[in-house]
């Protein structure tokens, strides 16, 4: 009778466990080399580009503009030169806008005017007006604040008011302290 060599199925068995060792220590160690590259952090220029013909649109506003700057993830921006910007109130045009420099925000669609800002109703048959330095949209509220003094023009009159609240789904306007006079005839 003749022997069998054994040492060959106790090779066969510790090659097995040193594979299945491996296996389990690469799958534990798995995703652990190079990590992966960082999203680009660069701001996003427009300048004159191609964004609808340098028009941010959105529902409840849209902007033309000569130069805009957004952030790498696109969610928030300024916005430079902005003439014949448009306020939507139930989604039809409210209030023209020129402003220096806009500050938005796209994910809530707030935004923030500043420098010298130019505020008009359109189709207003008295062509009434607003001059301030510093306007506020509040899209979940649908408020428009002009928290600094503002210029009232009608006609030939001015009329300075130090703050004024448009709050559109109400169709309320809070005025704050008034000065000037105003001739009011029907």
């Amino acid at each position: 009778m003749r022997i069998k060599p054994i040492w060959w199925k106790r090779l066969a068995v510790g090659g097995g466990v040193a594979l299945a060792i491996y296996v389990v220590v690469e799958i534990v160690l798995a995703g652990g080399g190079t990590p992966p590259i960082p999203p680009n952090q660069t701001p996003i220029d427009l300048r004159g580009g191609h964004v609808m013909n340098n028009r941010i649109t959105t529902r409840s506003w849209t902007f033309d503009y000569d130069h805009a700057r957004l952030s790498p993830d696109g969610l928030s921006g300024t916005v430079e030169g902005v003439r014949n910007g448009i306020v939507f109130k139930k989604g039809k045009p409210y209030l023209r806008i020129s402003a220096k420099k806009v500050t938005l925000n796209i994910q809530s669609l707030d935004f923030t005017a500043v420098g010298k800002v130019h505020i008009e109703r359109i189709d207003d048959p008295e062509r009434r007006s607003f001059d301030t330095d510093l306007v506020t949209w509040t899209n979940d509220a649908k408020i428009l604040r002009m928290t600094h003094p503002a210029y009232i023009h009608s006609g030939d009159q001015t009329l300075r008011i130090d703050g004024i609240t448009v709050n559109f789904d109400d169709n309320t306007v809070h005025l704050g302290k008034v000065a000037g006079g105003v001739n009011i005839s029907h």
